[in-house]
């Protein structure tokens, strides 16, 4: 279990930090981090300890991580560290030699993230945040900054960055605690996987024992992130490899309002209007209360008991 009270309790105020940011790119479909530390004043140390420290407190429970799992601005996503590629990132963290230190603005320009690394004897904390619109060159060359000085605006050509008190994720103790999923999974590559994957779903045999033809369902897929994730977790989940489900599905679809058509061998038939009911059922997800004696759609199916 991700040490939650430990990420809370970790000694932000006296830890030593550095600064690093980090362009990213990809050889071979695999990510490729390129990081430089950066050299920052007392104040802006004592304002990123402060942000830290803040978002840190906010923290009130953890959620394991799934393909559909989501939190709320109390909770965090955990996953294991080894289970990322956050280790090719803190890597080049661990000894900031000189040579890897920004001197020009070019190599920090277009960063796609940074890094607040703090290390004491007992441990080490990073601090994730992808960066926003003011990092990227091109943005920057389309605005004209002025500042109010001397009861006048004057122009400041001077390069300018914002880091915001927010971060996408911390990690520690081998674990990864995530308050952002989207920006997450985007600094890390984490869904890098996600269309092979579902590749490997419609191509085994299990699964297009089901359907009499998978190219609406592939077509309804597509390369949407959201359907991606919808389409793993089914995998994950395996339902439609149970003769019971499946059996069941047919029993009571129309009971529970799912509009899917079968064929007379009893596979599922797709088309584009009825993809998203093949999906909620084979996930599991519209669901009959016993309370309000309504059915739902509902985003996970946690075990009670």
């Amino acid at each position: 279990m991700a040490d939650l009270a430990g990420l809370k309790a970790f000694d932000v105020a006296g830890a030593d930090l550095t600064v690093w940011v980090y362009k990213k790119s990809t050889r071979d479909g695999l990510p490729v981090f390129k990081g430089r530390w950066v050299g920052i004043t007392d104040d802006l140390a004592a304002s990123l300890r402060g942000a830290v420290t803040q978002a840190l407190h906010g923290v009130t429970e953890t959620i394991d991580y799934e393909i559909l799992a989501q939190n709320n601005e109390g909770s965090v996503l955990t996953l294991g560290a080894d289970e990322t590629y956050i280790a090719l990132v803190d890597g080049q963290a661990a000894e900031p030699i000189e040579k890897l230190r920004v001197k020009q603005l070019k190599q920090i320009a277009n960063a796609d993230f940074y890094m607040l690394r703090f290390a004491t004897a007992d441990g080490v904390l990073l601090a994730v945040r992808k960066t926003n619109a003011t990092w990227s060159t091109r943005r920057a060359s389309g605005i004209l900054r002025v500042v109010f000085e001397d009861e006048e605006l004057d122009v400041d050509d001077r390069p300018a960055f914002s880091l915001e008190p927010y971060f996408d994720f911390f990690v520690f103790g081998g674990d990864v605690f995530v308050s952002h999923k989207g920006r997450f999974e985007s600094v890390l590559a984490y869904r890098a996987g996600h269309v092979e994957a579902f590749q490997e779903l419609v191509a085994e045999p299990d699964f297009l024992d089901i359907f009499t033809d998978v190219a609406a369902i592939t077509a309804f897929v597509g390369a949407n992130k959201i359907q991606l994730r919808r389409a793993i977790a089914i995998r994950e989940k395996g339902h439609f490899r149970s003769a019971e489900f499946m059996q069941n599905l047919r029993a009571q679809c129309v009971a529970m309002g799912l509009t899917i058509a079968f064929d007379d061998d009893g596979r599922i038939v797709p088309t584009p209007a009825t993809c998203r009911d093949i999906f909620q059922a084979l996930l599991d997800h519209r669901l009959d209360s016993r309370l309000s004696m309504q059915i739902y759609d509902v985003q996970s199916t946690e075990a009670v008991a």
